[in-house]
């Protein structure tokens, strides 16, 4: 493989730069840490429920949080990266990264800890368009950017699964606060390394960042986000619906601002592209898909199986497994069959594999849910690699930054939807389970309301009551994560027949960029 280098002008890059291979694996480093952050919290919630006794309110914050702030800024900081330099932006965002987390460690009480979580939502919105958007710019031939793609979208899945691991280990060694602290060496090698190892790049002709377009874009994706979920916790109320209303209407307002600044944060024109937008569809429902299964499975494995935190994590590596074996070769399976096989293919498997799961039942064996897992993994590192090469393949250079805040923006809705859709079918089927005979209405009431509060009710009641009571709420769990695969199945599938017409005659390039 060539390396020339040919030292002109900024504009004029090289095609094979040197070093291009380390520089990938800096800003896999970043991907790693922000996707583990995503998924860590969950198994330390009871622990830090322990130590700050939140309200349920606040708890449901603490949670939420990170995801409505990295939704809300992705575009805007990944405009900004265009603007100021993604390598600016990112080893800026880094440390920012670095330093919140300490805050989140050492939180004192829920305020503190929401707003460290708010805070370490505005660093990871800086880091994840950065790295795709610098891997656009570094990568020129495109069979080597559809390979580091892989590897990008490999680590991301991977980060995702790894959390729980990690934070299974830590919590069965260390205080809550250590799930955070993870962050720091990461950090400081991904900046003493970046600074040296990455080039810079932005748009020249990018113009100003215009602050309204910002602030439009953060109140609708967080009024969404946060409706969604709102729904899916207590069912559609007044405050989900006007937060959806607001959220509806600043998307708008933002789109049609768009449409007549000379210099947009998101140029709304890439839509027209069907390539663009089937892909951005196929993004957000494939993290759909896989974000609920893989959230309502980790409960399932340790409410309903018994599972300890470490074995539960490591029971869902298998997807992690599937998806970076399948990242890694889907440029180039894509180029040998095509793009709308590759990525119509892969979400079938999941639509599949949630099919399979609706088979499932308490005393299902890991190899059935082992397998389930697998095919979930590999069907999306399949279908979300091509979606991002194909996204970032279709606008110019000088816009990837924005164009990598698309894909991330349909990632994190995407999740959000996940857990909103499959959870509203799974607690819609969980809250009508029949109380048993002697169990306390106030305690009943709590265990209705998820399964973790029907495990907490039943350590209060006599161990007759208890076992009955845990038993029916168990067996109405695994009857509503039947109905969530089977929800699930059937987006997905749709998804997948949708992707085979959006996707017709769209091609991954072959020829090296000048």
């Amino acid at each position: 493989m060539s390396s020339t280098f040919r030292p002109t002008t900024r504009a004029d890059e090289t095609l094979y730069r040197p070093g291009r291979w380390l520089a990938l694996s800096v800003l896999v480093l970043a991907v790693l840490l922000v996707a583990v952050d995503a998924t860590v919290l969950g198994l330390a919630t009871p622990f830090l429920s322990e130590d700050l006794e939140p309200t349920g309110n606040q708890l449901l914050w603490i949670g939420d949080v990170y995801s409505f702030v990295i939704a809300g800024l992705l575009v805007s900081m990944g405009s900004l990266g265009d603007r100021i330099g993604r390598k600016r932006l990112l080893l800026g965002g880094a440390v920012a990264f670095g330093a919140v987390s300490v805050l989140n460690a050492y939180a004192t009480s829920p305020e503190m800890m929401i707003a460290a979580r708010a805070l370490l939502g505005v660093a990871g919105a800086t880091l994840m368009p950065s790295t795709l958007a610098l891997i656009r710019n570094i990568f020129h031939d495109p069979k080597e950017r559809s390979l580091a793609i892989g590897i990008w979208g490999a680590m991301a899945s991977a980060g995702a699964a790894v959390g729980p691991v990690v934070g299974g280990f830590l919590l069965e060694h260390f205080w809550w606060g250590s799930v955070f602290l993870i962050n720091l060496p990461v950090m400081a090698v991904l900046v003493l390394v970046g600074v040296k190892l990455l080039p810079e790049s932005r748009n020249a002709v990018a113009g100003p960042w215009d602050l309204a377009s910002v602030a439009l874009s953060l109140v609708g994706m967080v009024g969404v986000v946060y409706a969604i979920k709102e729904a899916a916790s207590h069912g559609p109320s007044p405050v989900a619906g006007a937060a959806a209303v607001i959220g509806i209407a600043a998307l708008y307002g933002f789109v049609r601002r768009q449409l007549t600044l000379p210099a947009p944060l998101l140029d709304m024109r890439l839509f027209r592209n069907r390539g663009f937008s089937g892909a951005v569809l196929a993004d957000l429902l494939t993290i759909l898909g896989l974000s609920g299964l893989v959230f309502f499975l980790s409960q399932f494995l340790q409410l309903v199986q018994g599972r300890q935190p470490l074995e539960a994590g490591l029971a869902e590596l298998p997807a992690a497994i599937g998806a970076v074996a399948t990242g890694l070769v889907a440029g180039t399976v894509a180029r040998r069959l095509s793009v709308r096989a590759v990525v119509a293919g892969g979400l079938a498997a999941v639509g599949l594999a949630l099919a399979a799961l609706t088979f499932l039942g308490q005393s299902t064996g890991y190899p059935m849910l082992g397998a389930a897992l697998l095919v979930v993994g590999a069907g999306a590192g399949f279908s979300f690699t091509v979606t991002a090469d194909v996204i970032l393949s279709s606008v110019p250079k000088e816009q990837a930054g924005a164009a990598s805040a698309v894909s991330e923006t349909a990632y994190e809705l995407g999740a959000a939807l996940g857990i909103a859709l499959l959870g509203s079918a799974l607690t819609g089927v969980y809250s009508g389970f029949a109380t048993p005979a002697g169990v306390p209405a106030a305690t009943a009431s709590a265990a209705h309301e998820s399964l973790g509060g029907a495990v907490e009710a039943a350590a209060r009641l006599p161990h007759g009551e208890a076992a009955a009571l845990l038993a029916a709420a168990q067996e109405a769990f695994v009857d509503g994560l039947r109905a969530a695969a089977g929800v699930g199945a059937a987006v997905l599938l749709a998804t997948s027949a949708a992707a085979w017409f959006l996707l017709r005659g769209q091609k991954l390039a072959d020829g090296v960029e000048h």
